[in-house]
């Protein structure tokens, strides 16, 4: 069962009592359910094999668990940003308010203390995961933030692409916007490459920019060509070796982004297909494993879609929302996948053997 919505009078800080806040239900394991795995055989620590989150006011539009796999973020057209418990009964135990607008995209920091986001009212912000309190705004962009990643190793670093065209990097340790790359077009996607010495940019021309961040040259080292519709998601593999890019054209395409190929040899090493994009144009994103040995995709059909890193082939086509799939996340221990939708639920579930 689901409990009843927060309301926007409510705390939006951490503390209230639990049974508030349960936001889920346990759905049977039949052919609408999003993963379909036998009762007897449980294969994670989740309450039930599928698990449906409500309590989103708007479409979700972001979702990643924290680097232990026992806490949830999600975010949502509704300007908040809901913290949430994996296990047991899945609460809701965290509200983060303050962007005046929808909050497009949600990571965690490396040790999990802190949350950051990204928003149409053209800024970024650092919340403080145990408090619920904003700790800095990050204002800079001069429209919607589309998109931003933190780095992850080294200096503790953020990018974000908006719709002015800028692709900035923040310094985390004085809060500030320390470059910012132009472009003449939207930036959709953006992430630093293993090593944080690069960032990646992908754009409404089709393109993905790759720039350099201990020369900050406003001019690319190289750019990815291939697509030939907008490009709404971009995440780079746990090796540091691939990229993978969602695109309107309706198609995957993993990209080898390791600082030297053979000559003559194309970056883009694989095209998938299946999903589907639509006349709403939503920013679907595109995600790996933790293991690296699978990725997948949002849909507009109202599916999640993975596929084998290796094979290329599809491993799952999963139903169960009734709008757009703008956002997934892999569990970074489990075999459990995290998806986000326009129907402004998520759903969590065991992925089968």
């Amino acid at each position: 069962m689901a409990l009843a919505l927060r309301q926007d009078s409510d705390d939006p800080l951490l503390g209230e009592p639990e049974a508030k806040k349960a936001r889920y239900e346990l759905t049977p394991a039949l052919e609408q359910a999003l993963i379909q795995v036998p009762q007897h055989e449980r294969l994670t620590g989740l309450a039930g094999p599928s698990m449906r989150l409500v309590g989103h006011g708007g479409a979700v539009y972001g979702c990643e668990f924290s680097p232990d796999g026992k806490r949830l973020a999600s975010c949502s057209f509704d300007n908040k940003i809901f913290l949430w418990n994996v296990y047991g009964d899945a609460e809701n135990y965290g509200c983060l308010q303050g962007h005046n607008n929808a909050v497009l995209e949600v990571h965690w920091s490396a040790d999990q203390q802190q949350v950051y986001s990204c928003s149409a009212d053209k800024s970024c912000a650092v919340w403080d995961a145990e408090t619920g309190q904003r700790i800095k705004k990050l204002n800079g962009h001069t429209a919607i933030v589309n998109s931003m990643q933190r780095s992850r190793r080294g200096d503790p670093m953020l990018v974000s692409g908006g719709d002015d065209g800028s692709t900035k990097l923040w310094d985390l340790r004085i809060r500030k916007c320390v470059h910012s790359f132009d472009h003449q077009y939207q930036i959709l996607g953006v992430c630093f490459d293993d090593t944080a010495e690069k960032i990646f940019a992908a754009s409404l021309d089709d393109t993905i920019r790759v720039f350099d961040v201990r020369s900050r040259a406003d001019e690319e080292l190289y750019v990815l060509e291939g697509h030939s519709d907008s490009i709404t998601g971009i995440d780079l593999s746990p090796d540091g070796e691939k990229l993978i890019s969602n695109s309107m054209d309706q198609t995957v395409r993993m990209w080898d982004v390791r600082p030297f190929i053979p000559h003559g040899e194309s970056r883009c090493i694989g095209i998938v297909q299946g999903h589907t994009h639509n006349y709403e144009k939503n920013l679907l994103r595109c995600r790996w494993s933790k293991d690296g040995t699978v990725f997948g995709a949002g849909s507009s059909d109202r599916m999640v879609y993975v596929w084998s890193a290796n094979s290329l082939e599809l491993q799952y086509q999963l139903p169960g929302h009734e709008g757009s799939v703008n956002d997934i996340a892999f569990h970074p221990k489990e075999r459990i996948l995290c998806s986000g939708s326009s129907d402004q639920t998520m759903f969590m579930g065991e992925l089968g053997l």
